[in-house]
């Protein structure tokens, strides 16, 4: 079994990467992400491929063991998606291997400007949605919404930390704490982000992260759970993988059976291909978050510089007390431009500008919450429904934005 390319195997691949470079056609646009790995990335992965060991070896392992001690958090679980990572942190919350689960009928809190399989998983276990607007100056759960009377009603709460921002998630944690709620945090879009110097994911029983190609860093797909419960990191391990009690500290022995089922489960393990690619940029986590800190201050800069800036957008700032790693670069249209809206978001398409909404919306405009008619109540969310309205995102790249591209980019902005 071949472990290392040789020095000759490495020289020629690594030449083959940058003739492919080199022959990339150059046009004038701006996409969420672009050329987010480097060779190394590139080999790192060639390499798991000639080893022939390509699901749970070592590299899954020490990607895992490396995050949790980034992050501060005792247990990092990977799997093959941060969708993935959602679904497992909550079916491990209603699991009869838990001594304290949640129960069919229960109810959650979570904010109504999710994501799909933020919201899906938890619903898929029973338990019932309460929606809670979210706060205008950083997207997030407004925390101050969650009042005592709502308490009484949940046990858990779901919250998502948008564009790598966060509400006062201390305040949230606090309150779940006291009650004996559960507390989720889908970190997907804010790998890197503090919060009073403590990384988000890690304030409440599971933080949920994803590697998808336009994210922090990127393993083309994959995403982790972190967790300090040794009964919850062994209930995770069981489900990520059929059921069985691989990777769990303590078997339970069942006629010398190799295939030991001993939960219910899914097959959402990762492969080693996006472990290798994930490790080699999680390496470079910092850096790459510092430069998508800049690119921010640079396109802002030049906006507010530009001869044609006539305060056409709201920009977003963070709170104090959040350091920010900025997933992307949101944008709010000023009010009396509302009606351009749709018709400008297709001027930027034409000119190879991508763009996405902020996260999904107002959830419960969303036609999969209609056919289950998750609004029964017919209740309104106003903040949700203006960030749905006035807002959009653009890509902030991991590398250093050129000063032609930056031009381009901000001429078709502000054209608005």
């Amino acid at each position: 079994m071949r472990k290392n390319l040789n020095k000759n195997e490495t020289l020629y691949l690594e030449k083959l990467i940058s003739k492919y470079e080199n022959n990339k056609d150059v046009v004038s646009r701006y996409p969420l992400l672009e050329n987010a790995f480097i060779n190394k990335d590139i080999l790192e992965g060639i390499k798991v491929l000639l080893s022939q060991q390509l699901t749970m070896s070592e590299i899954t392992y020490k990607f895992e063991r490396d995050f949790a001690k980034h992050v501060g958090s005792k247990y990092a679980i990977m799997v093959n998606s941060g969708s993935s990572a959602n679904l497992l942190a909550s079916f491990a919350l209603i699991n009869p291997k838990k001594k304290n689960r949640v129960n069919k009928g229960d109810s959650f809190i979570i904010p109504s400007l999710c994501w799909s399989t933020s919201l899906w998983p938890l619903i898929q276990c029973g338990l019932k949605p309460i929606f809670v607007d979210v706060d205008i100056n950083n997207f997030c759960l407004d925390e101050k919404k969650i009042t005592n009377k709502l308490l009484e009603k949940i046990k858990v709460i779901l919250t998502i930390h948008i564009l790598g921002n966060s509400s006062n998630i201390e305040e949230i944690a606090f309150k779940a704490k006291k009650r004996g709620i559960y507390l989720i945090e889908d970190t997907c879009e804010a790998l890197g982000s503090t919060f009073n110097s403590k990384f988000l994911g890690t304030f409440g029983d599971f933080g949920t992260y994803s590697f998808y190609y336009s994210h922090q860093i990127t393993a083309g797909e994959g995403g982790m759970i972190v967790t300090n419960s040794i009964e919850d990191y062994n209930i995770l391990c069981s489900l990520r993988s059929h059921g069985w009690d691989r990777k769990i500290g303590k078997k339970i022995k069942k006629n010398n059976s190799y295939f030991n089922f001993i939960n219910s489960g899914f097959n959402v393990r990762p492969t080693d291909i996006n472990a290798a690619i994930g490790y080699s940029q999680f390496k470079r986590l910092n850096r790459l978050i510092e430069i998508r800190k800049r690119n921010r201050l640079k396109i802002i800069n030049s906006i507010k510089k530009s001869k044609n800036w006539n305060n056409q957008f709201d920009f977003f700032y963070s709170n104090q007390k959040v350091n920010q790693s900025f997933f992307g670069f949101p944008i709010l249209i000023n009010k009396k431009y509302l009606n351009k809206k749709k018709q400008f978001l297709n001027f930027l398409k034409n000119k190879n500008i991508e763009t996405r909404p902020i996260i999904s919306g107002n959830f419960l405009n969303q036609p999969s919450s209609k056919l289950y008619n998750l609004n029964k109540n017919n209740l309104k969310f106003p903040i949700s429904q203006e960030i749905e309205d006035r807002g959009f995102f653009i890509g902030l790249p991991s590398q250093p934005i050129g000063e032609e591209n930056l031009k381009y980019l901000v001429k078709n902005l502000l054209s608005i």
